[in-house]
């Protein structure tokens, strides 16, 4: 049972628990900071990632590092054309006594490393998205709940785009973050290279238990937020939303649809989260800006002038938060 005298106390201990995490992991990935800190920001918030970038960038060794850095089951499913719900969700099969048993796929484990979600047909999206919304899987009748803590990371091949299945905004909506894994810098692909043909790789140790990490999810909802914060959230989301009172005038001009009521959610739990590996006690407006990008370039969608002009939804946003709201 995790014990602290208050929940000061217990933000200082989430905080240095947070530094151990990102050392171990340290240890294995280089460089991607910001990316590994996003990620644990998800984890601790119970939300979801989707992550952006080109093959080669150590995102499946960067996601079993972290799972074992945090003693959890992890899962990896690839994501191909002819992959079925039954082979992610699980089965029934018939045991020896003749009776139907459920066989549990590989959706069940706390990590879920969804491999290019695009490559599979709209059924097999709908029943992982369906699955990381309700936190269980429906089969025969019967509801099998996840293992808790829940977190898929699916991703994602900017390049080719030939035979797949772009994901729907309504299924985009459902993950927290949209993160953008970069190219590694000069002196990090260097170490990169050291560090990956010198012999066996580190193997991180587990810095955090299960019991702390749900015990660090319900201490999360319980930071206050000031309504200040609140207000800003929410007008952040409105004014994205061309053709209403509230639209912003490069929302009128360069979105086609705006960010619904689950940006404003998540800009407040990520906010939260943000702040208390910052070392605050409360998020404030600057927190909830610092993780605008993250939780809205995925919840726009640029009209035909934007595209023609070459505008980036980054810069799109860009403006919004510039904005006096």
């Amino acid at each position: 049972m995790i014990e602290f005298k208050s929940d000061v106390e217990a933000v200082k201990a989430f905080t240095q628990k947070y530094a151990d995490l990102r050392h171990e992991v340290g240890k294995v990935i280089v460089g991607q900071d910001e990316v590994l800190k996003n990620i644990l920001i998800t984890i601790f918030s119970r939300g979801h990632v989707l992550l952006i970038g080109v093959p080669g960038l150590a995102k499946t060794l960067m996601i079993t590092t972290i799972s074992k850095a945090l003693g959890l089951t992890y899962n990896r499913i690839q994501f191909t054309p002819d992959l079925m719900p039954s082979d992610i969700m699980g089965t029934e099969i018939l045991d020896e006594n003749r009776n139907f048993r459920f066989l549990k796929g590989p959706v069940f484990a706390n990590v879920v490393l969804a491999d290019e979600i695009n490559r599979t047909p709209p059924k097999t999206q709908s029943a992982l998205l369906e699955a990381m919304q309700e936190r269980s899987v429906s089969f025969g009748g019967v509801t099998h709940d996840l293992p808790n803590p829940f977190f898929v990371l699916a991703t994602q091949n900017p390049i080719e785009q030939e035979g797949t299945y772009p994901l729907p905004e309504a299924q985009l909506d459902r993950f927290m973050f949209n993160i953008y894994l970069d190219y590694p810098s000069f002196t990090e692909e260097v170490n990169i290279v050291k560090s990956t043909i010198g012999g066996d790789l580190y193997t991180p140790k587990q810095v955090i238990d299960l019991e702390e990490i749900l015990y660090y999810q319900k201490l999360l909802q319980k930071v206050p937020v000031a309504e200040n914060v609140y207000h800003y959230a929410v007008n952040l989301s409105m004014i994205t939303r061309p053709e209403t009172n509230q639209a912003h005038e490069w929302a009128n001009k360069y979105l086609a649809w705006g960010a619904g009521p689950r940006s404003s959610q998540n800009l407040i739990i990520a906010a939260k989260c943000h702040a208390i590996l910052s070392g605050k006690i409360s998020p404030d407006i600057e927190d909830v800006k610092a993780v605008a990008h993250l939780v809205m370039r995925h919840r726009v969608v640029k009209n035909y002038r934007a595209e023609a002009e070459n505008i980036s939804i980054d810069a799109i946003i860009d403006e919004f938060i510039k904005a006096k709201i």
